[in-house]
């Protein structure tokens, strides 16, 4: 199991947590905690890899700090 830290750039309010989530409940993650600017995500990297975890976040409307 992986744990991970991103910052989020572009979240600004309870509307972007809840965006973010909806896209990161699409992948089988193991845990998730989003707050704004910021998320911590568990997962198995035989089922979720980073590409998929940053396209999330940009289908979300947002971008991963880098």
């Amino acid at each position: 199991m992986t744990t991970r830290e991103y910052k989020i750039e572009g979240m600004s309010c309870g509307h972007c947590i809840m965006a973010l989530n909806k896209e990161l409940s699409k992948l089988d993650l193991h845990e998730k905690h989003v707050e704004i600017g910021l998320m911590k995500i568990s997962y198995n990297e035989l089922k979720v890899n980073e590409e998929q975890i940053i396209n999330a976040v940009e289908e979300a409307g947002y971008k991963v700090a880098r």
